[in-house]
Order: C-alpha cells, then sequence, then structure tokens
C-alpha cells in the first residue's frame, strides 16, 4: 500500500512562507488526486488544496492568492507553496491521495500522512 510522508512544517512569523512537501512511496502507476488539508484544534479537518493528475485544482476560500499546489505525476510528490502566512493558517497539514492505482486492476481509494505541524506567530 502507498505510505505518505510530509516534511516542511515548522515555525514563521506571520507574513512569511513555508513550503510543504509529500512524497508517495511504493510501486505505484498513477494518483488521480493529491492534495493537502488542515485541522485546527477545536476543528473539523478541511480540504485546503488538491490536484488531479490532469492539472485540476481546488482551493479553500480562506487560501486562494496565497497558497499554491503543485504536484509532479513522475515522482508522486506533491507540494504546496504558502505565502503570506496568518496566525489562522495555524493547524496540523496532511497530505492525501485519492484513486491510487498500482496495476491494471490494483486499487486503493486513499491514503492519509501522518501530518506536520505549520505554527504561524502574530
Amino acid at each position: 500500500q502507498v505510505q505518505l510522508v510530509e516534511s516542511g512544517g515548522g515555525l514563521v512569523q506571520a507574513g512569511g512562507s513555508l513550503r510543504l512537501s509529500c512524497a508517495a512511496s511504493g510501486s505505484i502507476f498513477s494518483i488521480h488526486d493529491m492534495g493537502w488539508y488542515r485541522q485546527a484544534p477545536g476543528k473539523q479537518r478541511e480540504l485546503v488544496a488538491s490536484m488531479t493528475t490532469d492539472g485540476t485544482t481546488s482551493y479553500a476560500d480562506s487560501v486562494k492568492g496565497r497558497f499554491t499546489i503543485s504536484r509532479d505525476n513522475a515522482q508522486n510528490t506533491a507540494h504546496l507553496q504558502m505565502n503570506s502566512l496568518k496566525p489562522e493558517d495555524t493547524a496540523v497539514y496532511y497530505c492525501n491521495a485519492e484513486g491510487i492505482q498500482y496495476s491494471d486492476y490494483q486499487f486503493d481509494f486513499g491514503s492519509w500522512g501522518q501530518g506536520t505541524q505549520v505554527t504561524v506567530s502574530s
């Protein structure tokens, strides 16, 4: 099964930037949708950004214009460039993969990474 590993989280001051990375390991043929979710204490997990294999993107309204998702289909990696960070962006960020294909007829519906902490101070 696929394993997702996030990196790049940390502490940054408001207005600063961070770049998150997600690497999917395993014998993977393709991943239909890779994205980033976040969850703050007392809040539900929410979609931040996602991108399909063909490049279609989705963003939460709160991050549009500030965050940019990218992915490398050949390497099965995804990145989230976060600019103009705000304290309300503080959360654990999780990498997500959906529609994972290993061979012609071997599939997984989805998988989650362990998460990486992003803390934005004022």
